[in-house]
C-alpha cells in the first residue's frame, strides 16, 4: 500500500482534533487533512497566535476558542465530537516567550498536555500525535538524533516540550494510547506572520518589505535546519497513519544546515532589499551555534524526503506573505 492509500484510510469519514489548528501549521495541516475527506476537523486554539483566516472555510471545519488547559473546554470538545485522532500543535510558542513568561509555558506545555492526553485516553483516540521540538535537544550541536539522551535544556519551553514527550510516553506505555512523537526542526511558509515571539524567516521578511535593514542577533554563522510546511504536514500525516511509527520518535527536518547570514542574504535578494543586515549581540539563552535534524529515521522507516528546497520555500514563503505585510 502506498502513502497516499495508507493516509487515506487513516482520515476519511474519521473526526480529526487539532489543537493549535488556527496557526502557522496547524492551518496547513487542517487543509491537507480535508484532502482525504474526513467527516469533520476539530479545531482547538485560543488564538493567541493562530488566527481566524488561515483556516479554510469549510462546513467540515469547527473552531473552538479555548484554552487546551481548560477542562470544560476539553469536556465540551469530546463530548460534542467522536474524536477518533488528535493532533497536538497547541503550546505557548518560542523560546524567548517561555523564557519571558514561564508560569504560562509551563501551564499551557505541560498542563495542557496533560490534559488532553486524559481527554484523548478516555474517548478511546485511535491515534495521538505530539509535537515536540528540536529545542529538546537544548545546548547540543549535531548531530541530533532521536537516540539522544544526555540532554542540556536551555530555555523554559525546551524543558516543558521534553516533559511533554515523557507524559505521551506514559500514557502510551501505562494507558496503551497509541501514540507517536515529532521533533520538529525550524518550520517555515505560507501562514505564520511576523512578530515578537515568531520566526526569523516572516520577521525577516516583514523588516525586508518596509526597507529596513534585517538584524542578526549573533555572528551570522549560526545555523538552522529550515523545514518547509508542506513537508513538514506530509510526515505528520503520515506519522500519524503508518503503522510502523507508533511508539515512535521521529525528527522532522530538512537535513540540510542554512547559515543565518546566507538566509538573510537569500532574503535580501528575493525581496529587492538594499537595506542589507546589521548585527546584534546574541540573545543570552541562545547559545547554539549549529543545529542540523539526523533525518535518516523518518527516511528510513517512512521513506520520508523533503520535496521543497530552501529557495523554493523562501519564494512561495514571500509570494504569501508579501501582501499581508505593510
Amino acid at each position: 500500500m502506498g502513502n497516499e492509500d495508507l493516509i487515506g484510510q487513516a482520515y476519511q469519514g474519521r473526526t480529526i482534533l487539532i489543537t493549535g489548528g488556527a496557526g502557522a501549521i496547524g492551518s496547513n495541516l487542517v487543509r491537507a487533512v480535508l484532502e482525504y475527506g474526513p467527516a469533520r476537523v476539530v479545531v482547538l486554539d485560543n488564538l493567541s497566535s493562530g488566527r481566524r483566516g488561515l483556516l479554510p472555510r469549510d462546513e467540515r471545519v469547527r473552531l473552538y476558542v479555548g484554552d487546551v488547559g481548560d477542562d470544560e473546554m476539553l469536556h465540551l470538545v469530546f463530548e460534542e465530537n467522536r474524536i477518533r485522532r488528535v493532533f497536538h500543535l497547541a503550546a505557548n510558542f518560542a523560546n524567548q516567550n517561555s523564557v519571558d513568561h514561564p508560569r504560562r509555558d509551563l501551564t499551557t506545555n505541560g498542563l495542557g498536555t496533560l490534559k488532553i492526553l486524559e481527554y484523548a485516553a478516555r474517548a478511546g483516540v485511535e491515534r495521538f500525535l505530539y509535537t515536540s521540538s528540536s529545542c529538546v535537544y537544548g545546548g547540543r550541536e549535531i548531530s541530533l538524533s532521536e537516540e539522544t539522551t544526555d540532554f542540556n535544556l536551555d530555555t523554559p519551553y525546551a524543558i516543558t516540550k521534553l516533559l511533554g514527550e515523557r507524559y505521551v510516553n506514559f500514557f502510551r506505555e501505562y494507558h496503551g494510547l497509541k501514540t507517536v512523537i515529532l521533533r520538529y526542526f525550524n518550520a517555515y511558509g505560507p501562514g505564520e506572520h511576523p512578530g515578537r515571539y515568531r520566526n526569523v524567516i516572516p520577521n525577516f521578511m516583514a523588516r525586508a518589505a518596509a526597507g529596513l535593514p534585517l538584524v542578526i542577533t549573533g555572528t551570522g554563522q549560526e545555523t538552522r535546519d529550515f523545514t518547509f510546511v508542506a513537508d513538514t504536514v506530509r510526515l505528520t500525516l503520515q506519522a500519524a497513519a503508518d503503522p510502523r511509527a507508533l511508539g515512535r520518535l521521529y525528527n522532522v527536518g530538512s537535513g540540510r544546515e542554512t547559515a543565518i547570514l546566507e538566509l538573510a542574504e537569500r532574503i535580501n535578494r528575493l525581496t529587492g532589499n538594499q537595506a542589507g543586515i546589521e548585527f546584534a549581540p546574541r540573545r543570552g539563552w541562545d547559545r547554539i551555534p549549529r543545529r542540523l535534524a539526523d533525518t535518516s529515521r523518518a527516511r528510513e522507516e517512512l521513506g520520508f524526503r523533503p520535496e521543497i528546497d530552501l529557495e523554493e520555500g523562501l519564494a512561495r514563503t514571500w509570494e504569501w506573505l508579501k501582501d499581508r505585510i505593510g
